[in-house]
């Protein structure tokens, strides 16, 4: 039987593990991943899982080790950093509507393995995926994937494995871990849905997420303006169905 404390470690982890899998929702951002790494071969888009899933796992822990001290230190609040996150994300969904997005991450040259650079020397699937990822950093996994919900959360739990001292520590970056890890499981799948729904169907689905993820981003901008006018904003529109 479970003693008092390694059942309260259990509770944070577990807690900890969906709360965050369901703020980076990567099942959610299949569908943008699928199409925007839909001209990458097998092999960079395989790297460029791993790259986005360490990112995920090293970008969280800092938080989660840091916590407020870094916003502190630029007098930045949890709200102004919630604003700054919708107005990003909206940005994106823009794109994502109105925009050829897809043509901002697909490559002009051949994918075929044995493609060169301007010195001669073949570009490999991994080298491809450094130079994707540098586009997918922002606005894909910030503020897409890892949004301000995403590392308030972090925040607020690694106040709760402090609690715990260091084994509580150890089991909150343990949850962080396993979150990248499904991440990563989750878009290794991407290559199977770009080739079922082909260029049309990608264009149609990205186009409907954008649309919600300006909604989205909205909501998140209203929620945060209430927050800091002292519910000026009327609290039904600030948190919609929070009643229901």
């Amino acid at each position: 039987m479970m003693s008092g404390g390694s059942l309260g470690l259990v509770e944070l982890y577990v807690n900890f593990f969906i709360t965050l899998f369901a703020l980076l929702d990567p099942i959610g951002n299949v569908p943008i991943f699928a199409a925007a790494t839909r001209t990458q071969s097998e092999s960079a888009r395989r790297w460029l899982v791993v790259y986005i899933s360490a990112f995920a796992a090293l970008f969280l822990s800092f938080f989660f080790f840091t916590g407020l001290a870094l916003l502190q230190f630029f007098g930045i609040s949890m709200d102004a950093f919630r604003i700054a996150g919708g107005i990003l994300l909206f940005l994106l969904g823009l794109d994502m509507t109105r925009g050829d997005f897809l043509a901002m991450f697909e490559e002009t040259e051949s994918l075929t393995e044995d493609t060169v650079d301007a010195h001669g020397a073949p570009i490999r699937g991994r080298d491809r995926a450094k130079k994707t990822f540098e586009k997918f950093v922002v606005p894909f996994a910030i503020p897409l994937l890892i949004g301000p919900g995403a590392i308030s959360t972090v925040i607020i739990q690694a106040g709760e494995a402090q609690k715990y001292g260091i084994t509580g520590m150890a089991v909150g970056l343990g949850a962080i871990v396993t979150t990248s890890l499904a991440v990563l499981l989750t878009f290794l799948f991407t290559g199977h849905i770009s080739k079922m729904l082909g260029r049309v169907g990608m264009v149609v689905v990205i186009r409907v997420l954008g649309l919600i993820l300006c909604a989205l981003s909205v909501q998140i901008i209203i929620s945060a303006i209430s927050t800091v006018t002292h519910d000026i904003i009327v609290p039904a529109a600030a948190h919609p169905y929070s009643g229901s």
